[in-house]
């Protein structure tokens, strides 16, 4: 199919991906290829402090782990080795216990 305009020939019928020339298609692959490729490394905070135990009753390090309402931030955001994620997880739920951190926001 060719289609003319403005004294020119466009021939549409050479594309075979079928996708239409790309396009959104093209730049959605990009954007996939770009998000699996990730970003750094990130680097555990308490492996880098060699630290060896997270203190339930240090409730500022662990605000660095709580979103706004209140949720314990993943290790794939964090950066937190397994090991030093389920220390902090298990400080955290201490210290709200005994009411150093909040369970929920207030709304």
């Amino acid at each position: 199919m060719a289609r003319q305009g403005n004294n020119s020939l466009i021939n549409f019928d050479d594309d075979k991906s079928g996708l239409g020339g790309g396009g959104a298609a093209e730049v959605a692959a990009e954007n996939l290829a770009q998000r699996r490729r990730g970003g750094r490394k990130k680097i555990c905070k308490f492996c880098a402090e060699k630290s060896d135990d997270i203190d339930y009753k240090d409730s500022q390090t662990l605000r660095y782990f709580l979103t706004e309402r209140g949720k314990i931030v993943p290790r794939r955001i964090s950066g937190n080795c397994a090991r030093h994620q389920r220390l902090l997880t298990e400080a955290i739920k201490r210290s709200r216990m005994i009411a150093l951190l909040p369970f929920t926001t207030a709304q």
